[in-house]
């Protein structure tokens, strides 16, 4: 990952510690940690969110390196400060992430302040605000205690007295048996855990959501969402994932196995997938962290707007046309250039973003060859070639303007749809359809032809209705080269 900058915004006089990742002139995409934590609860993923955003992880007050509010610690309090943070830094709405209290302070925000949100990441939020029966039992009573500091004084003695005291009291509440988190990582965790001088802040917090209890509004929430749970999350219970399922059933919900209250740490690299999937990112699961250069995500974005129009990009989001189109290879064709070949072997789909593509029968010596068919821009050609990977059966030609063509191989078709299973979904449905159509298209063709040439034989005939040139293209020996 990159190299993340440290330092301290002051919001309406408020100290805010943030730590960033990214290309500053990009969308923010603002990291929210939970309760007892910092802005490093959501390093797992700034280095794939780098891809595409400004990345801020923040310091919630209280925590981390920002000092606690002067007033009394509420959700709402939290709230306002970050909307009046992100109106400083953006005049565009922004994508929240947020963890736990995160998860409840990016939902508040969203009522709030809708139109700073354009859609959200909440992973293991509380909802109710009312944490799990052991965390109620066993360390409340703590919590309650630090409000007047007394408790602090006994963690500070215990815990020197039994090392590791406040590891065997958190670590059945926050990991899952079978947890991937490293020893590093815990570490790091627990060591924000028992930061001192945040007990006020932790158990003003624990009664603040509380008192911010969601149920029964999230009907309101209109902004998109992926919500993200640990199957045995310990901290924020699974009812509050039930009142997800019931009462905001336009969020994307997804139960992960083999995590706690942390599965951007236990299951990292399903969690970075699961996000990446739903917020665009150009890159596969396994090179999330590589960076995009500004040329290069320029071309992702118009290709993924164009795609929009096209056959393949039917029916798919802002988010999936974004990973589409960075797995395809943009190729500029003089007029008359060849595309491909007949008899070359390829797994190549090309799209047509502008200009046409002609496809031709092969031609021999002392045989002209035909025009079959005229594709513009939005219609793909070569699906047979991708389904079979076999040899083509035709020329692709770029017409009298020249084109500009979209290539997608096989493999990187089908590595999109192992990484992200909705978009692969949709993308192989498009694909069916395409290739069906152009199955029609050729047998009503070949019928056509068939016919005409029952009534008319003179060259003319032998020209397809299909393509959209007023004129008939005369027969005609290509002679061009391939493009490679």
């Amino acid at each position: 990952m990159q190299d993340v900058k440290s330092y301290t915004r002051i919001v309406n006089g408020q100290p805010v510690h943030l730590a960033e990742l990214g290309r500053p002139h990009r969308q923010i995409a603002l990291l929210i940690h939970g309760w007892s934590s910092s802005w490093y609860a959501m390093s797992p993923l700034m280095g794939a969110l780098a891809q595409r955003f400004r990345v801020i992880a923040v310091d919630l007050p209280g925590y981390g390196e920002s000092p606690p509010l002067s007033k009394r610690t509420t959700i709402p309090a939290y709230v306002d400060l970050l909307a009046d943070l992100l109106v400083d830094l953006t005049g565009d709405p922004v994508i929240l992430v947020g963890h736990s209290m995160g998860g409840m302070i990016s939902l508040t925000l969203a009522l709030r302040y809708p139109a700073l949100v354009e859609r959200m990441v909440l992973i293991s939020p509380t909802i109710s605000g009312r944490l799990s029966s052991y965390i109620n039992m066993v360390v409340s009573p703590i919590t309650v205690l630090e409000r007047f500091g007394l408790g602090s004084l006994l963690v500070s003695v215990f815990e020197r007295a039994v090392v590791g005291l406040t590891d065997r009291i958190m670590r059945p509440a926050s990991f899952a048996d079978r947890s991937g988190i490293t020893s590093e990582e815990h570490k790091r965790l627990q060591s924000d855990v028992r930061r001192p001088g945040q007990g006020r802040v932790r158990a003003e917090c624990f009664f603040a959501m509380r008192a911010n209890n969601l149920s029964g509004r999230l009907d309101n929430v209109q902004v998109p969402a992926l919500v993200l749970w640990g199957a045995e999350d310990n901290t924020v219970p699974l009812r509050d994932a039930g009142i997800v399922a019931d009462e905001w059933p336009e969020a994307d919900l997804r139960i992960l196995p083999k995590a706690g209250h942390w599965p951007q740490f236990e299951r990292d690299d399903t969690t970075r997938r699961q996000v990446a999937a739903y917020l665009g990112l150009p890159r596969f699961s396994d090179d999330l962290t590589t960076s995009i250069e500004d040329g290069e995500w320029a071309r992702i974005r118009e290709t993924a707007q164009f795609l929009a129009h096209s056959t393949l990009g039917d029916e798919l989001n802002v988010a999936q046309r974004m990973r589409l189109a960075a797995q395809c290879r943009q190729l500029d064709l003089e007029p008359r250039k060849a595309l491909v070949r007949t008899g070359e072997v390829g797994d190549e789909l090309f799209i047509v973003q502008s200009g046409t593509i002609e496809v031709w029968s092969s031609s021999t010596p002392g045989q002209a060859a035909d025009l079959l068919a005229t594709f513009g821009p939005g219609k793909t050609v070569g699906e047979f070639a991708l389904l079979e990977v076999g040899r083509r059966t035709a020329d692709l030609i770029a017409g009298l303007d020249g084109a500009v063509v979209l290539g997608l191989t096989q493999s990187r078709l089908l590595a999109l749809c192992e990484d992200d299973a909705v978009l692969g979904s949709q993308l192989l449905w498009n694909f069916a359809r395409a290739v069906g159509r152009r199955a029609r298209l050729i047998n009503e063709q070949r019928q056509r032809i068939l016919d005409k040439r029952d009534t008319d034989p003179s060259p003319r005939a032998t020209r397809p209705l299909l393509s959209p040139e007023p004129e008939p293209v005369p027969q005609r020996k290509l002679d061009m080269e391939p493009v490679r």
